[in-house]
Order: C-alpha cells, then structure tokens, then sequence
C-alpha cells in the first residue's frame, strides 16, 4: 500500500508544481522543434489592443492564450478539452470578466499571478475567451 501512497503524493506534487511558480514553464522557441498546423500571427493582438475595459478581448486569441499558458493542467474549460481539478472549474464557476482578468493578473490561492508572463492583452483575450466559453 505505501508504493502506491508514495506515487500518489508524487503525481499530486507534480501536477501542483506544473501550474505554477517562479520557474518558466513554457518550452522557449529555441527549444522547440517540429512544426505547427496553425498559422501564428500578431494580427489578432494589433486587431484587438484596447484600454484594458471588459469586452476589450479577442476571444479566439484567448484560446491560444489558455493553451500556451498552461492554463488547462490546472482547470477544467469544455471548450478547451481542458480537465485540469487543481483550479476551479471554469465552466461550473462560469467567472466575470473581471475575475478572470483579476485572478489571471494577481494570482489568488494556488493560483500564481501571470502578470509577468503575460501581456495586458493576452489577459484580456484569455478573460474573453473564458466568459465565451462558458456563458
């Protein structure tokens, strides 16, 4: 019984560790090797730059956002086929635009603040992307 505790505690570690922390997390493009069946573009981040209000999100630019930022090992979002249990449940909890922009800024219990990894606007897109999702 004490292996299968001890592996239990080391997934759970893992999984705590992985959303999280002062570590980066993200592979850097140097890193990165392969190819990606999108096309990346700014276009959608010069199309949706704003002044920070709600609603000044680009939704569709939010799901990169929530995918690149790690955001579906720590919660579930259908939309996203994210079914991280570590965060809330977006789709239960169904979060203001302001909440998301607020949790995702500063962080809050486990959550760590992304305010330096992420720009204003991806904030912004990722707050839209979640409130479309789950309205």
């Amino acid at each position: 019984m004490r292996p299968v505790f001890a592996l239990v505690a080391l997934a759970v570690a893992l999984l705590v560790a992985g959303c999280g922390g002062a570590e980066e997390t993200q592979p850097l493009p140097e890193g990165v090797t392969g190819t990606t069946t999108q096309e990346t573009t700014t276009e959608a981040e010069t199309e949706t730059e704003g002044d920070g209000e709600e609603g000044q999100g680009d939704a569709e630019a939010g799901a990169d956002v929530y995918a690149s930022a790690g955001c579906g090992s720590c919660h579930t979002l259908e939309a996203a086929g994210s079914s991280g249990t570590i965060g809330p449940n977006l789709d239960d909890s169904q979060p203001s635009h302001d909440l998301v922009v607020d949790r995702v800024t500063n962080g809050a219990g486990a959550m760590p603040p992304f305010k330096d990894q992420l720009t204003e606007q991806q904030i912004q897109d990722v707050a839209a992307y979640v409130v479309e999702s789950t309205s």
